[in-house]
This record gives structure tokens, C-alpha cells and sequence, in this order.
């Protein structure tokens, strides 16, 4: 196993869990199963340091998942 295998894994697990904390920071839109098939009521957009943290949530896991893609065709040995 080379060292930049070993980088590889080790930033997709630090990617992971940076991953997971930032579900888990987003607030809960409190719609419950009224969500499903349109009946949702709140639409209201998001704002400031939510909007913020929903664009650094998704670069997260876009970078995540080009590192999945890199190790599971085995692009870096």
C-alpha cells in the first residue's frame, strides 16, 4: 500500500465524519411525514449561515464522493 493510498483513506474518513457533522448541524425543517406529496406547508427560504452551511454540506460530499470514485477504480495504488 502506498502513502498516497494511505492519504486517500484517511481523508475519506476525515471527510466522513466532517461530513456527518454537518448533517447534523442543519435545523430540522419540521415538516415531518407532511412533506411527502406536496402537502408540505413551509417554503420559506433559507437564510444566511443556513444557506452557508447547505453549500459547504454539498462541496463536502462532492469532494467525498470524487475521493470514493478515485479509490474504488483504483486511480491512486
Amino acid at each position: 500500500m502506498s502513502v498516497a493510498y494511505t492519504v486517500l483513506l484517511v481523508a475519506q474518513a476525515v471527510l466522513g465524519l466532517v461530513m456527518i457533522l454537518m448533517v447534523l448541524l442543519h435545523a430540522p425543517k419540521g415538516e415531518g411525514m407532511g412533506g411527502i406529496g406536496g402537502a408540505a406547508t413551509m417554503f420559506s427560504g433559507r437564510r444566511g449561515a443556513e444557506s452557508g452551511l447547505d453549500r459547504v454540506t454539498w462541496g463536502v460530499f462532492f469532494l467525498f464522493l470524487v475521493l470514493c470514485v478515485l479509490s474504488g477504480f483504483g486511480i491512486v495504488k
